[in-house]
């Protein structure tokens, strides 16, 4: 039945609703109504002036009613799910007690010094006690009367109170209001101000990244090599240059598979590439895995070869430095990197090398990111959100403006002869790709980054992990920063490139925002809670902070439903990234701690595609004399399955959840409403995060 289009009469029917569901899209549902009594009356009959203004019929606001508490008591029922769900997770962290100060046995990498890793623990732990004795203190107060609606009006009444005191409280918190007034609140005032100074700073920067990528995508700026590509016809007009690909891997049985894979079917001559599978894994399941893999490839006709350092030193720079020393390598012009889980086009080489034609100041080309598993978990929308605006703004902004950023590690193309003239892979920190990044814009070297050319990979599905990597890639910024500041400013570059290298790359980017956000957020903010002199505006608490995290997702429209939740995440964040900073900065034991990220091997959707139309793989054994030795890989990597992974407690984020919650309980003394709402649900998130309940979850 088609839908009534008498939607301007005055007088509507009375009948019984009926509700049909429609097979048409387009009409779900349908509310029909069934003729009522009054519709069989002759016209003029007495009975049709009966009065119609009585309201509705009283079975159809019966059914009306059934359907609300139908739908109320399922959003109940969702509600109570969710709690008991969330309740029994809780219930599962705390009876298994693990914790983030017990140390996983990871072969071959550097555990964090416990010695150094609680001291900062032991700081916020100070901090949480003070914070539980002054609030006790202050809800005695408050309950004796002491009751201020500004924090200015305590002076006031402390000089107009008669010197005669009631009681030995009294007494002794009118003394403590003296103390604070003249000796806590003037120095929580100057540091607090200088965070809004560095914040303001920093916001101002951001803004201006902003404008400069809308700048590019209003005057559709993008680099354009010089030699035109048809990506189709695979001509390039002959510039096919000899190119190197290396694929350094530790121990990433998950993803080996798709990465050589991948790599070996880019579309390149077979005669002007070379496939170096950089096997550093300390696994001997692994090892043979990886070789297994690389030896099908060479029988399919692929120009691979397989490499296993002896002595593993320098991590992944020292693996890269290592195969760059090979005989062979002085034949290659280029060389592509990408880590085990990056799935390059097919048609990735001919949209970045031929950059390099005619160019000869060009030293790195760089590709962006693209994460097959952003939608697995909130974990990874959130970093999603982050990395989006990483490349789409800071990447691309630096390469168009002054050529130069920091090289991402992976899915770039480098002239080799800007590596060895900026001299070569250094193992002295935990950042080898940004080390030689700034070495090379020191010599001259020009960089690219393009964003329409993307590669696919993972993110860290679970906090532990993502903790880990965000650790190594904020301490190894400040190591770099101590060890190459002599050499920025000796160089010969201007002092316009300097100042940029200096104070925007290091030090704006990589330690005031770590340093401000941890201390402004998670330490001042509840302190002037308990030091009420010393005020911290709603602007710098609410407005500014929300008007940067806009700013911060427009790059992934999609992710608009989580900004409040990335503006306290972020928050959060700032723990381990203050934490990684300061380790970093004065070389402390967690410094050259180096983990690699756990895969979990998760495939794009052109991979499953390739594998429908290609069907069965063949036969990984090479010989039947392998048989016996694969059976035996394949019993090593049941009994590795079995140790089950499993979710941790983590200690400074569950002590920060507790001070946060503290100083939100001390806002209400105050009657201080948007600080009460911050620390409130920046309380709420360390504590979901201090019990891991934001990735990947172990059952």
């Amino acid at each position: 039945m088609a839908p009534s289009f008498d939607w301007w009469a005055k007088e509507s029917h009375r009948g019984t609703p009926v509700v049909v569901k429609m097979e048409n899209p387009n009409w779900s549902i349908a509310e029909l109504e069934a003729p009522s009594d009054d519709d069989f009356l002759l016209a003029g009959s007495p009975h049709t002036n009966r009065d119609k203004g009585r309201g509705k019929n009283a079975r159809q606001l019966t059914w009306v009613l059934l359907l609300k508490a139908h739908k109320a008591a399922g959003c109940l029922t969702s509600i109570a799910s969710a709690m008991l769900g969330l309740a029994a997770a809780v219930r599962r962290r705390v009876a298994s007690g693990r914790t983030d100060t017990d140390n996983d046995s990871t072969g071959g990498m550097e555990q964090e010094n416990q010695t150094v890793k609680s001291r900062f623990y032991s700081c916020i732990k100070v901090f949480l006690w003070l914070s539980v004795v002054l609030l006790v203190f202050e809800v005695a107060a408050y309950f004796k009367g002491w009751h201020f609606g500004a924090p200015h009006l305590e002076f006031q009444y402390l000089l107009k109170a008669p010197y005669g005191v009631k009681d030995i409280f009294n007494s002794f918190y009118s003394r403590w209001v003296m103390f604070r007034v003249e000796y806590l609140a003037p120095p929580l005032q100057l540091l607090a101000s200088a965070c809004i100074v560095l914040f303001l700073i920093q916001s101002v920067d951001r803004l201006l990244l902003c404008l400069g990528c809308f700048w590019i995508r209003f005057k559709k700026i993008k680099p354009v090599p010089k030699v035109t590509v048809d990506l189709e016809s695979g001509d390039g007009n002959g510039y096919f240059p000899m190119v190197l690909v290396q694929i350094p891997m530790c121990n990433e049985k998950e993803v080996y598979q798709q990465s050589i894979a991948a790599c070996c079917n880019l579309d390149w001559p077979k005669s002007n590439i070379l496939i170096q599978v950089l096997d550093d894994s300390d696994d001997p399941v692994t090892q043979l895995l990886i070789k297994e893999e690389v030896t099908k490839w060479q029988q399919e006709g692929a120009h691979i070869v397989y490499r296993h350092r002896v002595i593993r030193d320098g991590y992944k720079a020292g693996n890269l430095k290592s195969a760059m020393n090979c005989s062979y390598v002085k034949d290659y012009e280029f060389v592509a990197i990408f880590d085990a889980d990056f799935q390059p086009t097919p048609d990735f080489l001919k949209r970045t090398v031929p950059h390099f034609k005619d160019n000869e100041e060009l030293g790195l080309v760089q590709a962006r990111w693209s994460f097959v598993n952003k939608d697995e978990n909130l974990l990874t929308r959130l970093q999603n959100v982050n990395l989006s605006f990483h490349f789409e703004v800071e990447q691309q902004v630096n390469g168009i403006f002054i050529n130069f950023f920091g090289f991402n590690g992976t899915a770039g193309v480098w002239r080799i002869k800007a590596l060895e003239d900026s001299g070569g892979w250094l193992e002295r920190t935990t950042v080898e790709d940004m080390d030689i990044a700034v070495r090379a814009h020191l010599k001259g070297w020009k960089f690219i980054f393009l964003n329409d050319v993307e590669c696919q990979c993972e993110l860290p599905e679970s906090y532990e992990a993502y903790r880990k990597q965000q650790h190594r890639w904020h301490s190894g910024p400040m190591q770099l920063f101590r060890l190459c500041l002599p050499d920025v400013i000796r160089s010969k570059i201007s002092i316009g490139k300097k100042a940029n290298l200096i104070f925007l790359f290091f030090l704006l980017r990589k330690l005031i925002l770590p340093f401000y956000s941890f201390t402004l957020f998670c330490i001042i903010l509840p302190m002037t809670m308990f030091v009420p002199e010393a005020e911290l505006p709603s602007w710098v608490v609410c407005y500014i902070p929300a008007t940067m995290s806009f700013l911060n997702i427009l790059p992934s429209p999609k992710s608009f439903p989580f900004i409040v939740p990335y503006l306290l995440f972020e928050n959060t964040m700032s723990v381990t990234k203050f934490n990684a900073m300061i380790s970093g900065l004065f070389q402390l034991g967690s410094a050259y701690e180096w983990v690699v990220t756990k895969k979990s091997g998760r495939s794009s959707e052109g991979d499953l595609v390739s594998l429908v139309a290609k069907g069965p793989k063949p036969h990984r054994g090479g010989s039947e004399t392998n048989i016996g030795e694969m059976e035996e890989i394949l019993l090593k990597e049941q009994k590795a399955s079995r140790k089950k992974k499993h979710n941790r407690i983590y200690t400074k984020e569950l002590a920060l959840a507790f001070l946060l919650l503290t100083a939100s309980a001390r806002s209400l003394l105050s009657a201080q409403g948007i600080h009460f709402y911050f620390l409130l649900f920046q309380g709420i998130s360390f504590l979901l995060v201090g019990l891991d309940l934001i990735g990947e979850q172990v059952e």
